[in-house]
């Protein structure tokens, strides 16, 4: 954080991985939120002194072996895994989020979507934790709108895992008006055991603003579901400040 005479403003970084491309999108929601965007490069086991990530969609090294299977070992990963584990923020987005299961920052593994297509399309979401440093500015049973787009997007985990998230009051969301990939239990994002860490496959970074995005479900909000993440986090760290 850094802090002036009475202001106080935020760092979030933005990983750019070979194949990225959602980075410049988060970094847009990062600065509408009111936070500041900062860039990482994927070659770099350097933080730059943020206060929070966030693991953008794309495609990864081209998603070679597995969706986010090579991203898991780049220099800068070391560092989330260190800074996760230590209670930073981090969120990761689609390809983002398969990069935080293959890292073990999040249980499960992503797969090839049921229908084996690629799918891109508006897709409701129910909030099941509002909790998280990613989700407190929403609340318990909301819904919201934002944009889908995936191939291997399929979450699952065995059932005795499946079991243990639910338990816990791990899952974050879950589809709503159709599951788009044949995900376990209709699971479309889940979090860690503190709460820090959340990963999902839909983009809130793709509504963030007014007309952009697609309208609410339930009304009273037009293209902007997305950008609870990032004012969540922003409120997150303002709160540890």
């Amino acid at each position: 954080m850094l802090r002036g005479p009475g202001v106080v403003t935020a760092h979030i970084g933005v990983v750019t991985f070979p194949g990225s491309l959602d980075d410049r999108d988060a970094a847009r929601a990062i600065e509408i939120a009111g936070a500041d965007a900062v860039p990482l490069w994927h070659g770099e086991a350097d933080l730059r002194g943020v206060d929070a990530v966030i693991l953008p969609g794309g495609f990864s090294y081209g998603d070679y072996l597995r969706a986010g299977a090579i991203s898991r070992f780049a220099p800068v990963m070391g560092r989330v895994i260190e800074a996760a584990n230590s209670g930073m923020p981090v969120l990761g987005i689609c390809n983002g989020f398969q990069v935080l299961c293959e890292s073990h920052l999040l249980p499960g593994a992503m797969i090839r979507n049921a229908h084996l297509h690629f799918v891109c399309r508006d897709q409701g979401l129910t909030v099941e934790n509002s909790g998280t440093a990613w989700t407190r500015a929403f609340t318990q049973g909301q819904r919201i709108t934002i944009p889908i787009k995936n191939q291997d997007g399929q979450y699952m985990a065995d059932a005795r895992t499946l079991d243990e998230v639910e338990a816990e009051g791990r899952v974050v969301f879950r589809y709503a008006g159709g599951n788009p990939n044949g995900s376990a239990r209709d699971i479309a994002g889940v979090t860690n055991a503190v709460g820090n860490v959340v990963g999902l496959m839909p983009h809130p970074e793709h509504a963030v603003e007014p007309g952009f995005g697609p309208d609410s479900v339930e009304g009273g909000r037009t293209g902007t579901d997305g950008l609870g993440f990032f004012r969540s986090a922003l409120e997150t760290l303002m709160a540890k400040a």
